[in-house]
Parts: C-alpha cells; sequence; structure tokens
C-alpha cells in the first residue's frame, strides 16, 4: 500500500481530527478533550474503549480473531509555547501549541485503526490503541503501566510509535541502536535572603547565584566530558524576583541533562548536584538548596527484529528511496518504559517537512523548524497519509496473516485464552527473553 492509496473518507476524517487537536491542544495531565474525541473515534470504528488508564489515558481494543497482540502508542499532550506559525487552524490556547507533532502522531494512529478496521481479512489477532498522555513530561507511560495497562488489556507482543521530525514529508526513517537519549529532569530551587534593591549587601541575592548556576553548568560538558561522549545539558527555565526593587528570596531553575549511556547520565547528572550546593555555599545561603528529580527516562532501542520487520514494510509500502537512516537524537522520550521485561518495541521517525520548504532551507533559505519551535508546522498534506500508511503497514506486519495464525515471532496468543496469555509452543515461539541492549 502506497500513502496516496489511503481511502479518501479515512485521510478525510484523520485531517479533520488533526485540525481539530491543533487548533485545541492540551497540556501535559489536562488532555481531558483531546482523550474523549480520540476516545470517541476509536468507538465509532469499532473498538472497545477504556477512559482514564493513567490519568487521561485512552486504550482502545480490536479483537479478530486469534493471533498477536500488537500495540500502536499516540502521545495526547502539547506544549506551553505560543504559536506563530500563522496557519488557519492554530492555536484557540493562549501559550499553548502542539509543537511536536503529538496532534498528528494522534490523527495517524487513528486513521491507521479505521483502515485496519476495514480490512480485517488482511490480519488477525488484537490491535491495542494507546493514546497516551504526559508524554513533554516523561511520566505518562509509567503512569498508564502502573495502572494496569498490560494486567488489563493484555501484554503485547510487540509495541510500536512513531514520531514527527524535519525530513521530507513522506518519507520514514529507521536506526540501528540508540534512537533517542536517556533524560533527567531537575528541578532546583535556590533559597537567598529578601531584601531591598538598594541595599544589596544585607541580603543574599538567589538571582547571582542561579546566573552562576547556569553559568558554572556549562563547563560540565565543556569540561568535565570527553570530547566524543554525547551529552547535552540545558536549563530551560529560571524565574526569580516580580520587581526591580525587590531581591527576592529565593529563584527556581529547571535543569535537563540527556545522555546515552547510564553511567554519563549519573556522572552529569551528580555534576549537576555539585555545582548548585557549591554556588549556594560560594555565596552564602543560610539553606541548602532543593534539589529534586521531576522525571526520567532510559535510552530508546528498538528491539532488532521487530525493527527489521517493519523498516521492510516500510520498504515495500514506500519504496526503499523513501526509507532512511536514522543516526539518533538527544531528544528523549517515556516510550521506552512499555519495554518491560522484554516487551519487544519497534520506533521509527515520520518526516514532515514539505518538498518546498525543504529545498528552500537546503539551498540556503531559511532553517526548517524544528520541533518545539513556535513556528513547527508539519506538512499534512504529504505526512499525515504516510504516518497513516506507515503505523498500518507496520501493524500488519506484525499481526497475524489470514488463516496461518503468523505474525510477531513469539507470539503468545495460540487461538486460546485472552490475547497476550501465554503460548504453549516449544522453541522461539512463546520466548521472551530480552534482547540485549532494551532498557528496563
Amino acid at each position: 500500500m502506497n500513502a496516496p492509496d489511503v481511502p479518501r473518507d479515512v485521510l478525510r476524517d484523520a485531517t479533520a481530527l488533526y485540525v481539530d487537536l491543533h487548533a485545541h491542544p492540551e497540556l501535559s495531565g489536562a488532555e481531558a478533550r483531546t482523550a474523549g474525541v480520540l476516545a470517541a473515534r476509536l468507538e465509532r470504528d469499532g473498538c472497545t474503549v477504556t477512559r482514564r488508564v493513567g490519568g487521561h489515558g485512552v486504550v482502545g481494543v480490536l479483537r479478530n480473531g486469534p493471533g498477536p497482540t500488537v500495540m500502536v502508542r499516540a502521545e495526547l499532550d502539547a506544549l506551553p509555547v505560543p504559536e506563530r506559525t500563522g496557519l488557519p487552524y492554530a492555536s484557540t490556547v493562549p501559550g499553548v501549541m502542539h509543537a511536536c507533532g503529538h496532534d498528528l502522531h494522534t490523527a495517524a494512529a487513528a486513521g491507521a485503526v479505521a483502515l485496519l478496521a476495514r480490512t480485517r481479512d488482511s490480519w488477525r489477532g488484537t490491535l491495542l490503541v494507546v493514546g497516551q498522555p504526559a508524554e513533554e513530561t516523561l511520566g505518562g507511560a509509567r503512569a498508564m503501566l502502573d495502572d494496569g495497562l498490560y494486567d488489563r488489556f493484555g501484554t503485547p507482543d510487540a509495541v510500536l510509535a512513531q514520531h514527527c521530525v524535519p525530513l521530507p514529508a513522506g518519507s520514514v526513517a529507521h536506526g540501528r541502536g540508540a534512537l533517542m537519549s536517556a533524560g533527567v529532569t531537575l528541578d532546583v530551587v535556590v533559597h537567598g535572603r529578601g531584601g531591598h534593591a538598594g541595599t544589596p549587601h544585607l541580603a543574599v541575592d538567589p538571582v547571582v547565584t542561579a546566573a552562576a548556576v547556569v553559568m558554572r553548568l556549562q563547563t560540565v560538558v565543556s569540561r568535565e566530558t570527553a570530547p566524543g561522549e554525547r551529552v547535552v545539558l540545558t536549563v530551560g527555565s529560571l524565574h526569580a524576583g516580580d520587581r526591580a526593587n525587590v531581591i527576592p528570596s529565593e529563584a527556581r531553575l529547571s535543569v535537563s541533562v540527556r545522555a546515552f549511556t547510564d553511567a554519563s547520565l549519573t556522572r552529569v547528572t551528580e555534576a549537576v548536584r555539585r555545582v548548585v550546593r557549591a554556588e549556594c555555599t560560594a555565596s552564602g545561603c543560610h539553606r541548602e538548596p532543593e534539589i529534586t528529580v521531576t522525571a526520567a527516562s532510559p535510552v530508546l532501542v528498538s528491539d532488532p527484529d521487530t525493527a527489521h520487520r517493519v523498516r521492510r514494510a516500510h520498504e515495500d509500502a514506500f519504496g526503499a528511496h523513501r526509507v532512511t537512516g536514522w543516526p539518533g537524537s538527544s531528544a528523549t522520550e517515556d516510550f521506552p518504559h512499555y519495554a518491560v521485561d522484554g516487551v519487544p518495541v519497534a520506533y521509527w521517525m515520520l518526516g514532515v517537512t514539505g518538498a518546498r520548504q525543504w529545498r528552500a532551507a537546503r539551498d540556503g533559505g531559511e532553517p526548517v523548524p524544528a520541533n518545539h519551535s513556535d513556528t513547527f508546522a508539519p506538512d499534512v498534506r504529504t505526512a499525515l497519509p504516510a504516518g497513516v500508511t506507515a503505523m498500518a503497514t507496520a501493524a500488519r506486519s506484525l499481526l497475524g496473516a489470514p488463516g496461518r495464525g503468523e505474525g510477531v515471532p513469539g507470539s503468545r496468543d495460540d487461538g486460546e485464552g485472552a490475547p497476550g496469555t501465554p503460548g504453549h509452543g516449544e522453541g522461539p515461539p512463546g520466548t521472551r527473553e530480552r534482547p540485549e541492549g532494551v532498557p528496563r
């Protein structure tokens, strides 16, 4: 199936869903409307839907006889970014925007479900569709698992996801090894002593201390990390005070650390703690700083066999010339949590940049807006049908084939019992060995 072969009514409905979600973004943990819209769409296409799983999470179940259980995941949340795309369907929520493409992920997943629902003669098994909240804060996947996602709906034989990136629309990219880095987010509170701006000697200025922390943290990567080591440290938020003539009593920072090994992540995270404490001591702060890890995620690594099957399916669907490599990214995801106990996962990148914009940037024009930019705007006409096709063909490649019950190697559904129950065969079918390098 080629991307242009997505039926018009399926594509029309997916586009309408995308436009609606883009115009009505919701922040992490507040995705009530988004979840309701997705749930209604999944129910219309024949899924049994459960709401409020791990917060505003949505789970749709589409059963089609005995066979593997394959889960596809999309994200529901947006970012606190004021939109400047100028699109006619731009965000109607001040200060909030779908700047990372989660609206397109959700619309593509819904379109893939509609496509698979009407082509039940081409596959067998159970399709789980997960609309996950709070991906941007790295808490949603863990919350859904803690709320019994696998216990309540069956442990899947494979979990799939895709993510928008500024590559040519209509293409997909697969990588080997680490696809995204591990990450830790730390919130820091520096405690000073408030006072009058005209008598700074009577205060302990937390603004100066916070500024020193920010500058000193820049040396952790430049002077404490080997040049070939892939580490990123960013202070993404710094808040202190309200008036020019008042020295505040505290300053707050949010720090993001990214790395591709656990050792690097641990070392740099400890360096952040060391620098914050030392600068507070140097400034004479009367209280120890508060340093809290608010989010963490492991390295994202696809299961090699599952990723290989998905890539072959994409090459068949799009042509090998539209399936490219992915070098890995220092962005981070909570998707790796779904690989608990060796569940195979596969993840790929979906190009969303229109041909004209791509050529202009290549020829020296304006750079292509990246994810989290206030001008990030996928070329929906090309990217959305490609996203629907990519997800539908990936899922179909891992589900069972009609009459043969084939699908994901190691499928644990032998036709008896509920999807996701352990199989009874010997040898490779039914084995659940954790591939080396897949994070817990």
